[in-house]
């Protein structure tokens, strides 16, 4: 009987070679499947980041309780106008300092920042009730703010209308329409 030595050392080498195709194919799949997880989880890291901003700019409103405009000297227009603020229910804390407020009328557009003193492209915020600081951090704490409109537009005339958006930390923003009403010669605090 004669046995064929050649035969068995192709088939060997055959499975050899299959072994080596196997592991590369494992550690090509490895290393891939490395790189989908890490990638899987910058992609819910990124998610998880725009999610909480894209919350806090729905949540974290400013609510105006009251808005009241100030006629200082009697005539027929507005110098001055007083927001009563608080924050909304189920915001985060809202900052003052870091809010901006952007007037706009027919006449003047301004972007406001907050100031213990009113100047052209500031506005002031008093405490009403809470604690005095600039952060509202509970819903019953109040604070004043107050825009000097002579310094931003000349004046609000009877019957002139104005939009105020008040910006927090977070980029939410509240809206409120001022109208002035046609008649307030004579009234000193008028609603707007």
């Amino acid at each position: 009987m004669i046995v064929d030595v050649t035969e068995n050392d192709e088939r060997g080498q055959v499975g050899i070679g299959t072994l080596i195709i196997f592991i590369a194919m494992v550690l090509v799949a490895a290393v891939a499947a490395g790189v989908l997880i890490n990638t899987a989880g910058l992609l819910e890291s990124t998610a998880s980041d725009t999610g909480a901003d894209s919350q806090a700019q729905v949540s974290n409103q400013i609510d105006v309780v009251t808005a009241v405009g100030h006629n200082t000297d009697s005539d027929s227009a507005v110098e001055s106008l007083n927001f009563t603020v608080k924050k909304s229910a189920g915001a985060s804390n809202i900052d003052l300092a870091d809010a901006t407020i952007e007037y706009q009328s027919d006449t003047a557009t301004q972007t406001l920042t907050q100031n213990a003193s009113t100047s052209g492209t500031e506005f002031s915020v008093t405490s009403i009730k809470g604690d005095g600081n600039l952060v509202l951090s509970n819903t019953s704490e109040r604070v004043q703010v107050t825009i000097d409109v002579t310094a931003v537009d000349s004046q609000l005339d009877e019957g002139a209308e104005a939009t105020v958006r008040f910006v927090d930390q977070s980029g939410a923003t509240t809206i409120y329409g001022v109208n002035v009403p046609d008649s307030i010669a004579g009234e000193t605090f008028v609603e707007v």
